[in-house]
């Protein structure tokens, strides 16, 4: 039991590790933009792919509460 609870603690480590890090590369890049002065044009262009991602993920969201699964939707089978 304390190996699985020590490969878990450092499951957790290396994931937070990983999101910690994305977090800085993003504030990077977008300091970089800013001094640069092309942040409102990235804005611009960003905007509708981040719009799209979020109704995708409502979509999903509200088909898996509703109980429909992604093959039946499209006619597979399962």
């Amino acid at each position: 039991m304390e190996t699985y609870l020590n490969l878990m603690i450092i499951r957790f480590g290396l994931v937070v590790g990983g999101l910690v890090v994305l977090a800085l590369l993003v504030f990077a890049i977008a300091l970089t933009l800013k001094r640069k002065g092309r942040l409102d044009e990235v804005r611009r262009y960003a905007d509708p792919v981040v719009r799209a991602g979020l109704r995708a993920a409502a979509r999903r969201f509200e088909d898996r509460q509703s109980g429909a699964s992604l093959s039946r939707r499209q006619g597979g089978r399962r």
